[in-house]
Order: C-alpha cells, then structure tokens, then sequence
C-alpha cells in the first residue's frame, strides 16, 4: 500500500472514530434525557449483567494499550482508566482521536496505525519494554475469555435467549452501542494485524458475535505468537513493522517476513 493510500485510510479511520465518538455522547444524552440515570436496580437484569461483564473485558484490552501507551505517566494513564470505565467508548473514541491528532506527516504517510498503537517519547517511538510477562498476559486473558464464557452459558441456561424483544430497553440499547464501537476500534486493530482480508473478516465477525470471548480468544492466539522473553507490547504490532521507527525509510512498511 502507498504512502497516499495509508494516509487516505488512516484519515477515514480518524474520522468514523470521531464520528462514532460524538453519535455516542448523542445516545447517552437521549437515553438520560427519556429514561433517566442509569444507576437503577431495577436495570440489573441478569443479561445486562452479563453485557456489562462482556462490555469491561473489552475495556481491559483497550485499557491494557492505554496504560502502555501513558506508561511514561501513571497519573496520566489512571486519569484515562477512570474515563474509559466511566465513559466506555466516548473515552475510547476520543483517546484514538487524540493519537491521530499527535502524528506527523511523515507518519501518516508510512503507516498511521503504527504510529497511533506505539508508545511515543521525545517525538520518536520508545522501546518495547518487558512489563508484564507475555505467559501471566496468556493467563490472564484466557481466564477473562472462560469467565466470559461462563457467564453467557449460565445467563441462557439460567433466563433464556436474549433475543426477546422486552430485555432491549433503552440502557441496554445505549449499552450495547457502547459496547459496538469499542468492537469496531478493535476491528480496525485486527483488520491492520491480519495479513489476509478472509482471516480478518472471520475474526471481525465472530467477534461481533461472541463479544469478548472472540477478543480474548484472539489475544491469547497472538500472544501464543511470541516467547515467552520477548515483551508483550509486540503483540500490538505486525510482524513486519515491530520496530519502525519515525526516521525509518517508508520502503521498511511495505516488506513482509
């Protein structure tokens, strides 16, 4: 892909998010306007729990990328958690806008979508450093993906399909858009990691299927790419471009390993 070519793409991508950002704030003023706050026991149904749940595991990666990305400041990066887990994905929306906002020219050009996902000191991109080990992130997330799991059986089980029309209130209508956009920034993600159209397709669509099992699912899949010394940041990345930097030639973009 050209250099124009990305820049085009990136600019799209910048603009939907925006947009997504801004009808998202548009539902919740509508849905606190006609039926209230949402801080009701009477809303807590089981299969709004179990959207919730589905709803903060997604939040967890999202959250797991902002605190690598503000590691440099952990005031800054609880600032942006606490918005995340308050906002859902106004917060996601607007920090993605943000990264867009921070790139260069010349960074739009090679490839916006590194340069958004990389953590950035001094104007150039910082080193991958070790954090957390790459076999307690497998851990982790495979533990989320199984309590996801179980959540969904237990609520069937438990209260039936969801798809009855009486459970869509208007929360869990504003809810489940939240919980949609997020989806769609971690599409984008996975459509950039896939190196086939076919295989990003299957992923984005079991995910809007299966929610946060798939995403999990997923992150446990790339993970299982690395070893176990290598830093777990790398799984953001594609294999070609782990390390570009800002001064990097744009041919280095374009070469596959």
């Amino acid at each position: 892909m050209s250099g124009d070519s990305k820049r085009k793409v990136g600019v799209g991508v910048w603009t939907a998010v925006s947009v997504l950002g801004c009808a998202m704030v548009a539902v919740l003023a509508y849905t606190i306007s006609t039926d209230g706050l949402p801080f009701r026991k009477e809303l807590l149904t089981r299969w709004m729990a179990a959207l919730l749940i589905d709803f903060y595991i997604n939040i967890a990666a999202i959250g797991a990328w902002i605190i690598y990305k503000e590691s440099s400041s952990w005031i800054i990066a609880i600032i942006w958690l606490l918005l995340l887990i308050c906002f859902g994905s106004v917060t996601t929306c607007g920090y993605i806008v943000l990264q867009f906002y921070k790139l260069t020219p010349e960074q739009f050009s090679k490839d916006p979508f590194y340069f958004v996902l990389a953590r950035h000191q001094n104007g150039d991109v910082a080193e991958h450093s070790k954090g957390l080990s790459v076999v307690a992130a497998r851990v982790i997330f495979a533990v989320l993906g199984c309590l996801m799991l179980g959540t969904l059986l237990y609520t069937i089980i438990v209260d039936g399909s969801p798809f009855r029309a009486e459970l869509y209130t208007p929360w869990v209508v504003a809810t489940l858009i939240d919980f949609y956009i997020n989806v769609v920034a971690l599409a984008v993600w996975v459509a950039y990691k896939e190196s086939s159209w076919i295989s990003a397709i299957l992923w984005i669509f079991l995910t809007v299927c299966f929610g946060s099992i798939i995403t999990c699912g997923y992150i446990v899949r790339q993970l299982f790419y690395l070893s176990a010394d290598q830093a777990v940041s790398l799984i953001l990345f594609r294999n070609n471009n782990r390390d570009l930097k800002s001064s990097d030639p744009p041919l280095m973009v374009g070469a596959d390993v």
